[in-house]
C-alpha cells in the first residue's frame, strides 16, 4: 500500500502561507482553547496565533472562534476563497481536527492540524505547506482497527471517533488525548487512552486500557456493574479540567447491554480518577453527543443522556431514587474522586420519550455566555435539544429536575415544544446573543436572544436543507466584526458542501463550495458528522479519507 504521502493533492499555488508566534492551553474551568490572534492577514508574519485545542474551540462548546483576523465577509467568496488542497488519511476522519501554531518539530517551527482516523492513525500535517510532519498508528501489534460492531453509526470500522484533547503545557512539547478503539486477532476489544507528546506522536505515558465498574444491578448485575469495553464507542469530545481527563461512553446503535458512563483519569499518569454511571440499576443512557461534556467557568460538567430508564420515583431532594438518569440533561461536579449529579432535567413524560426513542440524548449540550432577563437577573443559561423537536433552555442554577407525569408540567426556565420539524444530531453553536442550530433535513437557523429569551420562531434561516444528520456550525469573528458561520452538508452518501452565511442573516450567503466552475472546490463525498474547524485563514473539514483545507486563494 501507498504511503500516506503520496496521497497527497496539493495545489500549492493555492497555499496560503501563515507564520505562527503563539498559542494557548485548554483552561481549568469554562475557559476558551484558542490563543490570541494579533496578525493581519496573509503575509503578515505574525497572523496565524489561534490554537484550537478541544472540540468547538472552547469548554462551553460555543462553537465560536472569536480571533479569526483573515476570513472576513469581504474575502470569502468564490473569487478569493476555495479549495487549497486535501490532507490524505487512511481511514474517515470524524473527529475534528486540532490545530498548534508555531510548534517546533525537527528545529522549525510550524502551524500543525493534528487528523485522527477511524483506521487508528494519527497525523500531523503543516497547516500552511500541506506538508506530512508525523504519523503514527496506535494499533497494537496483531491488532486492527474494531469492526462497526454491526451498527451502521461508524463504518466501516471503529477507530478514532470522539475528537481529541491538547494540553499545550503538558510534557515537553505539549500533549494530545484521545481514545483509539481496536481488537486482537481473538476477537477481543480494546478501548485505550493515549497521552501523545505533540512533535513525535509518541505516547509520553503507557496507554491505559479502559475499564470500570460501578455498585448497581443493570441488567442482572450482582452488585457492581462492568464496563465492557466492545458494547461501547466514545463519540463524545474529549475534556480536560482540573488535571484530569474526561471521556464519555455511548453503545452501537441500541445493542446490547449497555449504560451511560462518564470515566476520569488523572492527565498526569492516565491513572483513572473518578467513574460514574448514570443508569447503574436501571439500563441504557448512553452518551451519544458529538461535544460530550461541556464545563463551566464554576467547575460543573453538563452532558446529555440517550433514551434510558428514569427513576420517576424522586428521593426529598427530587433525584431519582435508584440513581437512573436516562433521558436527561445533567449537571455534574468532580470532588476529590467522586463524580457526582448535582442537578437535572428530563421531561414530563421521559418515560414516553425513552421507550419511543425520541430523547434527548441525540443533540448535544451548549452552554450559553450570561445572559440579563428582563429583571435584570444574569441568567446561566443551557441549550438542549435531541428527537422530541423541542427546544429547551435550562438554567444551569436550577435545571428543572422531573416534576411528574403529568402534562406541560415542567419546571424549567424556556421551553419551545415543537420549534423543530425534525429531530436533532448535531451540535447547535452560539455568537453575539444567537443560537445556531440545524436539525436533520432542515435548514440551518438562528435564533436571537432577547432579555435570556428565546423567540417562538427562526430570526433567519439558510436556503439550503442540510440532509441527515443536519450540520454542526461554527462561527468565525474577530471579536464581533467580520463573523461568518461555517456548516457542512455531510451526508455520506452526497457530495460534501462547505457553506458560508451571514451570522445577522442566514439568507445571505457569502460562499458555498459549488459555486466555482469546474467543480474547482469539490472535496468528495460526505462523511456524517462533520464540524468544520476554522483558524488562521483556513477552514477545515473532515471527509471520509482526510482533510480539506479551504483558504485565501
Amino acid at each position: 500500500m501507498p504511503s500516506p504521502s503520496m496521497h497527497l493533492i496539493a495545489i500549492p499555488l493555492l497555499a496560503v502561507i501563515l507564520t505562527a508566534c503563539g498559542g494557548s492551553s485548554v483552561g481549568s474551568g469554562g475557559v476558551p482553547a484558542v490563543g490570541s490572534n494579533s496578525g493581519s492577514g496573509p503575509g503578515s508574519g505574525a497572523s496565524a496565533t489561534t490554537d484550537v485545542l478541544t472540540y468547538h474551540y472552547d469548554t462551553m462548546r460555543t462553537g465560536q472562534n472569536l480571533t479569526e483576523t483573515v476570513l472576513t465577509p469581504a474575502n470569502v467568496n468564490s473569487a478569493s476563497f476555495g479549495l487549497l488542497y486535501l490532507l490524505a488519511a487512511d481511514g474517515p476522519v470524524d473527529a475534528a481536527p486540532l490545530v498548534v501554531t508555531k510548534l517546533t518539530i525537527g528545529g522549525v517551527a510550524h502551524n500543525v492540524v493534528y487528523i485522527a482516523t477511524e483506521n487508528d492513525s494519527i497525523y500531523a500535517y503543516d497547516a500552511d505547506t500541506a506538508e506530512l510532519l508525523k504519523q503514527v498508528s496506535l494499533l497494537g501489534s496483531g491488532e486492527t482497527p474494531s469492526d462497526s460492531r454491526s451498527c451502521y453509526q461508524v463504518t466501516p470500522t471503529i477507530g478514532i471517533t470522539a475528537t481529541p484533547v491538547i494540553d499545550r503545557g503538558a510534557g515537553p512539547n505539549g500533549t494530545v488525548y484521545l481514545v483509539a478503539m481496536s481488537r486482537d486477532s481473538n476477537g477481543t476489544h480494546y478501548q485505550r487512552l493515549h497521552a501523545l507528546d505533540l512533535t513525535t506522536l509518541a505516547d509520553r505515558v503507557t496507554p491505559v486500557v479502559v475499564q470500570a465498574s460501578y455498585p448497581g444491578t443493570a441488567y442482572g448485575a450482582g452488585g457492581q456493574v462492568a464496563f465492557v469495553p466492545e458494547q461501547y464507542k466514545e463519540r463524545g469530545a474529549l475534556l480536560l479540567s482540573q488535571g484530569q481527563v474526561f471521556t464519555v461512553w455511548a453503545s452501537h446503535c441500541d445493542a446490547g447491554a449497555y449504560n451511560g458512563w462518564v470515566i476520569a483519569y488523572d492527565a498526569a499518569t492516565l491513572t483513572q480518577s473518578a467513574v460514574l454511571n448514570l443508569t447503574p440499576n436501571g439500563a441504557q443512557g448512553g452518551i451519544w453527543d458529538v461535544a460530550g461534556l461541556a464545563l463551566d467557568s464554576t467547575g460543573a460538567l453538563y452532558t446529555l443522556l440517550g433514551n434510558g430508564i428514569f427513576d420517576t420515583t424522586l428521593t426529598g431532594s427530587g433525584l431519582p431514587a435508584n440513581q437512573d438518569y436516562g433521558n436527561a440533561a445533567v449537571k455534574l461536579s468532580l470532588s476529590g474522586v467522586t463524580l457526582a449529579v448535582t442537578d437535572y432535567f428530563t421531561s414530563w413524560d421521559t418515560t414516553a420519550q425513552s421507550q419511543g426513542d425520541v430523547d434527548l440524548g441525540s443533540g448535544s449540550p451548549l452552554l450559553i455566555p450570561d445572559q440579563v432577563d428582563s429583571s435584570g437577573t444574569m441568567r446561566h443559561l443551557m441549550l438542549a435539544a435531541g428527537k422530541d423537536t423541542a427546544l429547551y433552555l435550562l438554567d444551569r442554577d436550577n435545571m428543572g429536575k422531573y416534576n411528574g407525569n403529568v402534562a406541560s408540567s415542567d419546571a424549567i426556565y424556556q421551553a419551545l415544544p415543537g420549534a423543530l420539524t425534525h429531530q436533532v444530531y448535531s451540535a447547535p453553536a452560539y455568537f453575539h446573543n444567537s443560537i445556531y442550530i440545524a436539525e436533520v433535513s432542515g435548514t440551518l437557523k438562528q435564533y436571537a436572544l432577547t432579555l435570556a429569551q428565546l423567540p417562538a420562531t427562526p430570526t433567519s434561516h439558510s436556503a439550503a436543507i442540510f440532509a441527515y444528520p443536519g450540520t454542526s456550525p461554527s462561527i468565525s469573528a474577530n471579536g464581533s466584526s467580520n463573523a461568518i458561520v461555517w456548516a457542512v452538508e455531510s451526508n455520506a452518501g452526497s457530495a460534501a458542501v462547505l457553506h458560508a452565511y451571514n451570522p445577522a442573516n442566514l439568507a445571505a450567503q457569502y460562499y458555498d463550495s459549488t459555486q466555482a466552475a469546474g467543480g474547482r472546490d469539490a472535496f468528495g463525498n460526505g462523511n456524517k458528522f462533520i464540524t468544520p474547524v476554522v483558524a488562521n485563514g483556513k477552514v477545515f473539514v473532515g471527509t471520509a479519507s482526510g482533510v480539506a483545507v479551504f483558504g485565501l486563494l
